[in-house]
């Protein structure tokens, strides 16, 4: 079936800004969202009162939902949504942002992504996460992300020869593209050696394979590419972008994503092929789903993850750019602005403010989500690329 779609033309992306990151915070999501617009507001030289569209991802927000966020923050908008899709949210959110910019419903549109941490709200926030993801695990002893995680790697590892070593390399070259980002938790190098001999957590899964639960926030501006020029602000410009629920449901552990269902009509839309990539910033969570978006997003076939790494450097200055922030494994999880944490860094490199840990000449770039995890995979997957106006 051949698809009929309007193109994102003339939608730019500016304005990243990040709360900085910490562990544990008594603080609530409502003050994260609140610093992030204001670090809009006077980073963009926007009025408050000019964002007239507001979309937002929050896991630890409720009982409160985006609407909430307007009364408590003073923003009156004539657009809202609220996209409680995780690790996919930042795609997401940009999806429906631009389509609103395009349409008129709104003219400066703020996307943000936020969540708190507390000492006990994230073992709370597990329980509650998905009612069916919990019965089918509580009974036998596990839950939570790393016990999933610790399935879908073991199954993946068995079905391509993969390596704890090769997910190690991920981890490593993460760990070095953090030193250069001052917003990311983990400020000490991380060698191979030290991955590999660090505390087990669950089966295959180590350590340095876990993600790191914090607090903080990410955001970014959607408007015209008109409007952004007329304001002065460095943009970047979208070339294409896809999302998908719940793919391959027949395959009984992900081995594959959403992404690969539909990146020949992303690569389509932005009229490159993956070579064309200066840089990805891949979802991370744990190292194995960063492999597997390295095949479903057509840079290596399936199962070619593991010598795929073993070739390629994948630091901010090696052949293969991934994570150039350092990602969620080196800079933290602050809930849904994991999911944003590679859209504001792209924005970074693509309009020369990612300072030390710049791509050289970077012009195209790759953004990929993905959340919701269920007992054995995750529902949401979604793509962006994003360039620099010629």
């Amino acid at each position: 079936m051949t698809r009929r779609r309007l193109s994102y033309a003339g939608v730019a992306l500016a304005v990243p800004v990040t709360v900085p990151y910490v562990r544990y915070s008594t603080r609530s999501a409502h003050w994260f969202i609140g610093q992030a617009i204001k670090a809009l507001v006077d980073a963009s030289g926007v009025a408050k009162e000019q964002i007239d569209g507001l979309c937002l991802s929050s896991f630890s927000l409720a009982p409160d939902t985006a609407v909430g966020v307007t009364g408590h923050l003073g923003l009156s908008p004539r657009w809202l949504d609220h996209v409680p899709t995780g690790g996919a949210s930042g795609v997401m959110c940009l999806r429906r942002a631009a389509r609103a910019v395009q349409a008129g419903d709104a003219d400066i549109v703020a996307c943000v992504g936020a969540d708190t941490n507390h000492v006990d709200s994230f073992r709370q926030t597990l329980g509650s996460f998905s009612n069916f993801a919990r019965d089918a695990s509580y009974p036998y002893g596990c839950g939570g992300p790393n016990s999933v995680f610790a399935f879908i790697t073991a199954h993946y590892m068995r079905s391509y020869g993969a390596r704890r070593e090769d997910f190690g390399r991920i981890c490593v070259a993460q760990r070095s593209n953090a030193l250069g980002n001052a917003n990311a938790l983990f400020k000490k190098g991380l060698t191979l050696q030290e991955y590999m001999a660090a505390r087990p957590v669950s089966d295959p899964l180590h350590l340095f394979d876990c993600v790191m639960p914090c607090a903080g926030a990410d955001a970014f501006l959607v408007m015209r590419q008109e409007r952004a020029r007329d304001l002065g602000l460095a943009h970047v410009l979208i070339h294409g972008a896809i999302e998908r629920h719940n793919a391959y449901a027949e395959d009984p552990v992900m081995l594959q994503g959403g992404w690969r269902q539909d990146r020949d009509d992303l690569y389509a839309q932005a009229g490159v092929q993956p070579a064309a990539l200066d840089f990805v910033q891949t979802y991370d969570d744990y190292p194995v789903i960063v492999m597997m978006q390295f095949e479903d997003l057509g840079l290596c076939d399936k199962g070619e993850g593991p010598a795929f790494v073993r070739s390629h450097t994948m630091t901010f200055d090696g052949s293969f750019p991934n994570n150039t922030s350092g990602g969620q494994l080196s800079a933290g999880q602050a809930g849904a602005a994991g999911g944003f944490l590679g859209m504001v860094e792209a924005i970074r490199q693509l309009t020369g403010q990612a300072g030390q840990r710049s791509v050289p000449g970077a012009q195209l770039g790759l953004v990929a989500g993905f959340g919701m995890v269920a007992y054995d995979r995750c529902l949401c997957t979604g793509a962006v690329i994003l360039g620099r106006p010629a």
